[in-house]
């Protein structure tokens, strides 16, 4: 058996502890001890995390090709202070159609145990109980698949292989008339459109929000245009009205921009493959030969519609005119950095409202409200990054959100937000620079539309449209400001060595025909933390030099590699890009370590 990879010292892997317990498992507590004999995959997520959800559906037919030997176990470790609540985690178990067990660990209790340091971190354990592999970020399954197949051979050979049911129980499914609706968009008519998100369709309601008119989609997760009753979707987020008669879907797991036919009730793809954006992949192009990735949000917006790319942390714009698409802002960086399109980073854009002079955004994960001029260029309102969020009222520099996913421009020339993780909407007014809370006691909302003097906000977690008068006086909430829960890593001032591991999987080698197959970013908040080694380059291995009057900060490093299958005999070996953004919180302290691990991909020896 080739081993590109060699195995190190066997490592025994640590227990799974988690203070809220299992779900999907009927009830039934585990230990690792009861999954002997199994192939255990933890996937360590949080579900406010994009790369974590693109993670979950590579994982799918993985689970099903290997349902009788393979065990996943989902670990959310929460990045946000409501990612700890465990009904929250309950929800978003069933809002992303989680098939395997999971382990609510709030205090991060396992996390620490592996050492992980990003999310999503994919980790292996051999059916004798050993860590086998561990990968950060998403595009690792064909990887896994390949060990997995490696680890059944190996280990029916011992005996050491139990073959059977996994310990997954579905929940009872609930019987309500939406189950985590992502958006809404008012019809001319008056009506509303909302996305049902979860059951993978979208309603129509009558005027008051309740009475259903009819459903668009099968309700089977899938990628098929036709008819009302044919078409399908995947977890569809994001509507815009085209034109008088038709409405563009930002079809979020399929990757594509759907229209809907009013009219008709006839579902077609406008845009997108079906396949996920890479890096390498083309970024403009006719729009249903362009990958695009986890489209969350669309808007009509100087003649084209305007895309939230959640995915890849950009905003990209279809224009119907010659069915083009192209990115418009950011870098695929993850972060908040304002300035011309091109050079911007968002993180997670979930949101999008349009008024003639901007179009605003929601930035989920650096909880920020933002917007881009005419000229393309991006601007910050609320927020300063990816790890301080909270509910703070007051000047907009110092208010703070909370992973708000949508955001809705008002007559008076503000904008509403929904807090999504406050449970509340909020309002930001250009004019004074002032914060306010306009409801709070919301439950997830994840969009909000105008009707007349109304508002009509998608509360997705209580599965409904609620209706608010517009208030006149905000509401006053108690100040809460927090920090992301993870510990800093204690390293030395002055050097510091950081090592990405990655190790190509078995039959793979790095792909060096056009060049460096590797890329290392780095850089800092505060940038004085770093006094060397940011910037970019090709080598994986970086001595960086820290300021020791800088007492703490994160490091941001972005790493990339690409192997392809080593078969001197094959003419076009398939590729594969590996790529993750760690966030690393640090402290300097003399008796801190004087090397940073991250693994990209295999065992750091």
């Amino acid at each position: 058996m080739d081993h590109s990879a060699p195995r190190s010292a066997r490592v025994r892997a640590p227990e799974l502890i988690g203070k809220g317990g299992w779900l999907n498992t009927g009830g039934r507590q585990y230990t690792l001890a009861d999954l002997r004999g199994r192939i255990v995959i933890l996937d360590f997520w949080t579900f406010c995390c994009v790369n974590c959800l693109h993670v979950l559906d590579e994982l799918r037919e993985l689970e099903e090709k290997h349902r009788d030997t393979v065990v996943v176990i989902g670990v959310h470790s929460p990045k946000f202070v409501h990612e700890a609540e465990h009904q929250a985690v309950v929800d978003a178990v069933e809002r992303y159609g989680v098939e395997h067990p999971v382990l609510d660990d709030p205090e991060l209790a396992t996390w620490k145990q592996y050492a992980v340091r990003a999310w999503p971190t994919l980790v292996v354990i051999d059916p004798e109980g050993y860590v086998v592999a561990q990968h950060a970020g998403e595009g690792h399954v064909h990887a896994i698949e390949r060990l997995v197949a490696e680890l059944e051979t190996e280990h029916a050979a011992k005996g050491t292989l139990r073959r059977g049911d996994g310990p997954y129980v579905a929940p009872e499914p609930e019987p309500t008339v939406l189950r985590f609706p992502g958006k809404a968009v008012p019809l001319p008519g008056g009506n509303f459109l909302v996305s049902d998100t979860t059951r993978h369709q979208l309603v129509e309601f009558a005027e008051d929000g309740e009475s259903v008119l009819r459903r668009i989609g099968s309700g089977a997760r899938g990628f098929a245009d036709g008819s009302a009753d044919e078409a399908a979707f995947n977890e569809p987020q994001g509507l815009a009205l085209l034109d008088d008669d038709s409405v563009v879907v930002a079809d979020t797991v399929n990757h594509a921009l759907r229209r809907l036919d009013l009219t008709t009730g006839e579902v077609t793809t406008l845009a997108g493959t079906g396949r996920q954006w890479w890096q390498g992949s083309p970024t403009s192009g006719p729009s249903c030969e362009v990958d695009l990735s986890s489209p969350w949000d669309v808007a009509w917006w100087q003649g084209r519609v305007w895309i939230a790319m959640a995915g890849v942390h950009q905003l990209w714009a279809y224009d119907p005119t010659d069915g083009t698409v192209a990115v418009t802002a950011g870098t695929t960086n993850e972060g908040l950095v304002d300035g011309p399109g091109g050079e911007a980073w968002f993180a997670q854009p979930s949101g999008l409202a349009a008024t003639p002079e901007r179009l605003w955004l929601a930035d989920s994960e650096t909880s920020a409200l933002r917007w881009v001029e005419p000229d393309g260029s991006v601007h910050t309102a609320v927020g300063t990054g990816l790890f301080d969020f909270g509910h703070r009222d007051g000047a907009a520099e110092q208010a703070l959100l909370q992973h708000p996913l949508g955001v809705t421009a008002l007559p008076d020339g503000s904008v509403a937000v929904s807090d999504t993780y406050n449970h509340a909407l909020r309002r930001y007014d250009p004019a004074t620079g002032e914060v306010t809370t306009l409801a709070t006691d919301l439950r997830e909302p994840s969009d909000a539309v105008l009707a007349g003097d109304d508002i009509v906000v998608v509360e997705s977690a209580r599965h409904r449209l609620t209706r608010l008068r517009l208030p006149e006086e905000a509401v006053k909430v108690p100040d809460v400001a927090h920090r992301t829960q993870r510990e800093a890593t204690e390293v030395t001032p002055g050097r510091l060595r950081l090592d990405v591991i990655f190790q190509a999987p078995t039959g793979q080698k790095l792909d060096v025909r056009y060049g460096p197959s590797t890329r290392l970013l780095v850089s800092a908040t505060p940038p004085e933390l770093l006094r060397s080694g940011e910037g970019a380059g090709t080598d994986l291995s970086r001595a960086l030099e820290l300021d020791p009057a800088v007492k703490e900060g994160v490091l941001h490093v972005s790493a990339m590699a690409a192997s392809c299958d080593d078969d001197p005999a094959n003419e076009y070996p398939a590729c594969h890009v590996h790529q993750q953004d760690w966030g690393v919180p640090v402290r300097l302290t003399e008796a801190g370590t004087g090397r940073l691990p991250l693994v990209l991909a295999g065992m750091d020896a």
